[in-house]
């Protein structure tokens, strides 16, 4: 965790911002006490696994083969 004064983070914000982005954590301190953690924003689980989308069957409809299944079954 990188540690910086209000004064420094006001006059390099960007190189800290930059710092948040290759996820580094960083605390604000204002006389030598934290303020505040500026840190990256977490990856979402349900984003990833929109774009892995791991249940995917080629040529298969899940939602058919469960009204199949229940039509069968009645």
């Amino acid at each position: 965790m990188i540690a910086v004064n209000v004064a420094d983070l006001k006059s390099d914000a960007e190189k800290y911002l930059d710092a948040v982005a290759r996820g580094e954590t960083v605390e604000v301190c204002r006389d030598g006490k934290p303020v505040a953690v500026l840190a990256p924003v977490p990856k979402r689980p349900m984003d990833r696994w929109k774009r892995a989308n791991p249940l995917a069957i080629p040529g298969l409809s899940l939602s058919k083969e469960i009204v199949a299944d229940r039509q069968e079954g009645s």
